[in-house]
C-alpha cells in the first residue's frame, strides 16, 4: 500500500449556535460592564436611527460573519443586517461586508465588539490562505494547531477552514497525540503506542511525534496511523516519505513552518503540514464601519 492521501472532508468547523451565543454574550458583558455604553446614552436620543457600512481597509478573506450578526442581534434585535460577502471569499479594499440599519446608539455599542470577531477571525482566515496558496499543486494540506486563544478554538478552527485549512484535532479528547513527553515517560515510542492502542477503540486514531528517523521506524512498526515529523530537515522528511511508501500511514510536518518555508516543506512529499503561526501569529485584518451617505 501506498501512503494515503490526507482526506480533508469534514474539515470545515460548523460551530453550534448555542457556542456562538455564549461567546457573544461573554464578550458584550466584558466591554458593557455594569452600566452599559455610557457615551452613547449622552451623545444619541434613542430614537435616532442611522445607516452604516461595514467595508475592507484591506485585501484578505472574511472569516466570522455568524459572530458579528450574533453581536448586533444581541445588542439589538431592531437593528437590520444586509450581509453581501460569505465567510471564505475574498476581499479587497473598499469592499462593503454589510449594511446596517436601525437605533445609531444600538449599532454603535455592538460595533467594537462586532470588528473585533470579525478582524481577528478574517485575520486568520487570510494567513491560512496565504499558506494554503503557498503549498498549491503539491498535493500537502495545511491543519491547524491547538495553539489558539483560550475559549476561542471553535471560532478560531472555523476560520482557518474558511481560509481552506484543514482538519487536525480540536482538543485532547477527539484523538491521540503521542508527544516527545509521553515519549519520554514511557521509554520509547513503541511503549507508548503499545499503551495507547490498549487504552483505545477501534475508532480513534493514534498519532506519534517523533524528531528523529530512528523513531519513524519504530512507529512504522507500532502501527501509527499519523507520524508528526518534528523539525526534520528536508532531507530526512524526503527519507521519512520513502521508508513510508509501502505504509498505509499520514506523514504530518511540523516545526519551522513559515511562508519561507512551507512550500520546500510541501514538496518533500508529506501528506500534512500543521502551522501553530496560522492561529497564534495571525494579524487582524482590518475593517471598519462608518456612516452611509
Amino acid at each position: 500500500m501506498k501512503v494515503r492521501p490526507y482526506d480533508s472532508a469534514g474539515s470545515q468547523y460548523p460551530i453550534p449556535a448555542a457556542v456562538v451565543r455564549d461567546i457573544v454574550t461573554r464578550a458584550l458583558a466584558e466591554d458593557l460592564g455594569g452600566r452599559g455604553d455610557i457615551t452613547g446614552q449622552a451623545t444619541i436620543p434613542l430614537d435616532v436611527t442611522a445607516r452604516f457600512e461595514l467595508r475592507a481597509r484591506r485585501p484578505g478573506v472574511l472569516a466570522g460573519r455568524a459572530t458579528a450578526a450574533e453581536t448586533f442581534a444581541q445588542v439589538d434585535p431592531s437593528i437590520e443586517a444586509g450581509w453581501h460577502v460569505d465567510d471564505g471569499q475574498t476581499l479587497a479594499p473598499g469592499d462593503c461586508i454589510a449594511t446596517l440599519s436601525g437605533p445609531a446608539r444600538s449599532i454603535l455599542t455592538a460595533e467594537r465588539t462586532a470588528l473585533n470577531f470579525l478582524g481577528r477571525l478574517s485575520g486568520i482566515a487570510t494567513l491560512t490562505r496565504a499558506y494554503v496558496d503557498a503549498v498549491a499543486g503539491t498535493g500537502a494540506r495545511i491543519a491547524h494547531t491547538r495553539k489558539t486563544t483560550p475559549g476561542l478554538r471553535a471560532l478560531e478552527l472555523a476560520a482557518v477552514a474558511a481560509g481552506g485549512g484543514s482538519t487536525h484535532r480540536f482538543g485532547l479528547d477527539d484523538a491521540v497525540l503521542i508527544k516527545d513527553n509521553h515519549v519520554a515517560i514511557c521509554g520509547s515510542v513503541i511503549e507508548a503506542l503499545r499503551r495507547a492502542r490498549k487504552h483505545s477503540g477501534h475508532m480513534t486514531r493514534v498519532a506519534v511525534e517523533v524528531d528523529r528517523l530512528e523513531q519513524l521506524d519504530e512507529a512504522l512498526d507500532g502501527g501509527a496511523d499519523v507520524i508528526l515529523l518534528d523539525n526534520f530537515s528536508r532531507a530526512d522528511l524526503r527519507t521519512a516519505v520513502e521508508r513510508s511508501a509501502d505504509c498505509n500511514v499520514v506523514l504530518e510536518a511540523s516545526g519551522g513552518v513559515d511562508l519561507e518555508t512551507v512550500r520546500t516543506i510541501a514538496e518533500t512529499g508529506v501528506n500534512v503540514i500543521s502551522a501553530g503561526a496560522i492561529t497564534h501569529s495571525a494579524a487582524n485584518l482590518d475593517l471598519g464601519l462608518d456612516a452611509a451617505d
